[in-house]
This record gives C-alpha cells, structure tokens and sequence, in this order.
C-alpha cells in the first residue's frame, strides 16, 4: 500500500507520456495492440521513441541493439545502487522482477526513502505505473487523430514535471540531493550546448551526468560507515 501510494504521481506522468507514445506510434502506421505490447514488454520512453524511429527506417537488428544498449545503459547503474537500498527479502527472482520496471522515477522515489525498501514495497511501486504506461499507449494509439497537435505535444513536458515533483521535496530536506541535482543539470546544459560536447550520444552523456554529479555529492558530502551502509 505504501508503494502504491508513492507510485500515484508516476502513474499520472507515465499515462501522459505514453499517450503521446501511442499516438506517435499510431500515426506510424502500427497497431493499438502492437503498441500497448511494446510499452508492457519495454517500460523506457527515450527507448520506445529511438526504436520506434529505427523500425520505420528499417535499421538492422545490430543498429536497434546497440542504440537501446547505450540508451538504457543507465538503468545498470541505477540496478546497482537500488541493490544495496533492498531488504534481505529480496531473493534472486524478486531482484529480477523488480529490475524489470526499475525506471528513472522508480529508483528516485524508492532510494529516496530513509530506509531499506521490501520487494514488497517495489511490487506496490511498480505494478501500476507500468499498467498506466501501457494504458496511456493503447488510449493514445486508438485517439490518434482526435486530440489537436498542440494538446499531444504538451503531453510531452509532463515527464520532466514528474521529475521536479520526485526531486523537490527531498531536496528541501537535503542539502546534498539539491546540489546534485543542480550538477547533473548544469552537466546535462554543457552537453547540450558546447560544440564538443554535443557529439556525445544522449544515452552517454546521462550516464556522464549522473556518475559525475554522484561522485562530487558523495565526496562533500559522504555519508558516515555507522549510518546503516545506506550510502547508496
């Protein structure tokens, strides 16, 4: 129930964004139905937009594996902090089930919590935006034309707000959350920006940004041993 409780602003944002998905998707040319299953079997937004535009190009199997690797790369390292935030219920087979939906927004909320978290707390977590997800795709790809561009193309910002939602109220509370976040954002401008940088795919430069701005946040601000080992 706690779970489930933190997932309601997930829910929300993943619903609208997907929407947009399945419009995307459906004005592509594929199915309600095709596209409600890539989103259940994908759960990644950049991931589904990049494949989405390598099927219509009719990229190689190669081309598709290797953008999604670089992509969703992070969500490695984000599997591997969210190991060491589990309980000792956490088996093998529960890990694995929770690395399925462990999304951007999943993590932040789940190692936001001031203590270890259960698989049964991810299950409440994560079983509804990943339903949300797939329903804002099949409801987006069966409207399709009904909703005016401009309405389907606001749609789009709503993740960036359910980041803000997500980060804010811990950054309040923490010093050393706002200032990482503040790094991450000003790296995320320099790559967006300066001429060298800019080369740099989107899915490297996330993995820079967030590495970079949580070694300098763990270096001024390190988290005593004797606190519990929640330094992840």
């Amino acid at each position: 129930m706690e779970g489930a409780k933190d997932s309601i602003a997930i829910v929300i944002g993943y619903f609208s964004v997907s929407f947009t998905f399945g419009i995307v998707a459906a004005q592509a040319g594929i199915s309600p139905a095709l596209a409600t299953l890539m989103s259940l079997t994908n759960v990644t937004s950049a991931g589904q937009f990049a494949g989405l535009n390598l099927i219509l190009a009719q990229s190689t199997y190669i081309e598709m594996f290797l953008t999604q690797l670089i992509i969703n790369l992070r969500y490695g390292l984000m599997s591997l902090s969210l190991s060491q935030h589990l309980d000792k219920k956490a088996t093998t087979g529960k890990r694995l089930l929770i690395a399925f939906a462990n999304t951007d927004e999943i993590f932040a909320v789940s190692v936001s919590k001031p203590h270890k978290v259960s698989p049964s707390y991810m299950a409440g977590l994560e079983i509804f935006p990943v339903i949300s997800w797939a329903a804002g795709t099949f409801f987006g790809a069966f409207a399709n034309n009904l909703l005016p561009a401009a309405v389907s193309s606001a749609l789009g910002i709503a993740l960036y707000g359910m980041f803000v939602a997500i980060v804010m109220p811990v950054a309040r509370e923490k010093r050393s959350v706002a200032i990482a976040a503040i790094l991450a954002a000003a790296l995320s401008l320099a790559f967006h920006y300066l001429p060298l940088l800019t080369k740099v795919s989107s899915g490297f430069s996330i993995i820079i940004c967030t590495v970079a701005a949580s070694a300098l946040a763990a270096w001024f601000f390190p988290i005593p041993e004797d606190d519990g080992g929640d330094a992840s």
